[in-house]
């Protein structure tokens, strides 16, 4: 029993490791949720949680008579355990932004953090992590109106805060996919859209990016009716591979298996059908001249 702490630093995602390492070694114990809730002096709900990584945070001690009731005796493995539930119960950096960062995307970020990899598709904008300041600041500020300049400052900075992950030590493969409307929808005006497009240029040169564009030219495709789509793939081996689809009001995060290879082969066929990564340049130059 292991716990990967080099993942990336997201904690909620290190509480999803941990929560599946606590059901493994549950069930190789023979216990039942209510034999380890009883054990514990808690509810068989709350052992759910906690597997689930459904709790906020996960107690020292919890954890440590946990590892006691399951059979856990190697005291290195032990150690390591409980320098995980230390390193998961500490806050990622974007707790700083709550004041405009919603519940449900923080666990967004969390997830984008630990990524090995990230595969989007986008119908509408450009990938957050792939936005300059002015698309940015033109694009939150028409999805919140109501929202004052203040406000739409600190949403700014979150976002360019995240882009950081791509030029950190081993940064995640990221593969997207853009509709052609994306490049076509005048965020912000021409001048902040030619500056966008020129970062798209200069970023697609990273060795660990692959942007491709959907022509109007290829017609309909697999993913046209879903919308927007991530799909992240983990280092850790308990994790499996996530798909998460926003709305305005909240998000979704899908990890069943049978949901996920339906998302997953259709990203697969996206790229397969989408414009070749060797002429994506080719056509942001296109587009560029035309705005």
């Amino acid at each position: 029993m292991t716990a990967e702490t080099d993942w990336g630093g997201a904690p909620s995602v290190l509480r999803m490791i941990l929560g599946k390492q606590l059901e493994e070694l549950r069930t190789r114990a023979g216990l039942t949720f209510e034999e380890a809730g009883a054990a514990l002096g808690v509810s068989h709900s709350t052992i759910r949680r906690m597997e689930a990584a459904k709790v906020a945070r996960l107690r020292l001690a919890d954890a440590e008579k946990l590892l006691q009731v399951y059979g856990v005796t190697d005291q290195q493995e032990i150690d390591t355990f409980l320098k995980s539930v230390r390193e998961a119960n500490k806050r990622g950096w974007w707790h700083t932004y709550r004041d405009v960062l919603p519940d449900w995307f923080a666990a967004y970020l969390s997830l984008e953090q630990a990524a090995l990899q990230i595969r989007a598709y986008e119908n509408q904008f450009v990938h957050g992590l792939l936005q300059t300041e002015r698309y940015a600041r033109a694009l939150l500020g028409a999805g919140n109106p109501h929202a004052s300049t203040e406000a739409t400052e600190r949403r700014v900075a979150l976002r360019m805060r995240r882009q950081e992950l791509l030029t950190r030590e081993a940064p995640p493969r990221l593969w997207v996919v853009m509709d052609e409307t994306v490049l076509r929808w005048p965020v912000g005006g021409s001048d902040v859209m030619r500056a966008q497009v020129d970062h798209l240029i200069e970023v697609n040169r990273l060795p660990h990016v692959t942007l491709q564009i959907m022509r109007f030219a290829a017609g309909p495709h697999p993913a046209m009716r879903a919308g927007a789509y991530h799909l992240f793939r983990f280092r850790a081996r308990e994790l499996p591979d996530i798909v998460y689809l926003n709305g305005l009001v909240g998000a979704v995060y899908l990890d069943k298996s049978d949901d996920v290879v339906v998302y997953r082969e259709a990203m697969d066929r996206l790229g397969a059908q989408a414009a070749p990564a060797s002429r994506t340049e080719a056509h942001l130059g296109d587009i560029r001249k035309e705005l």
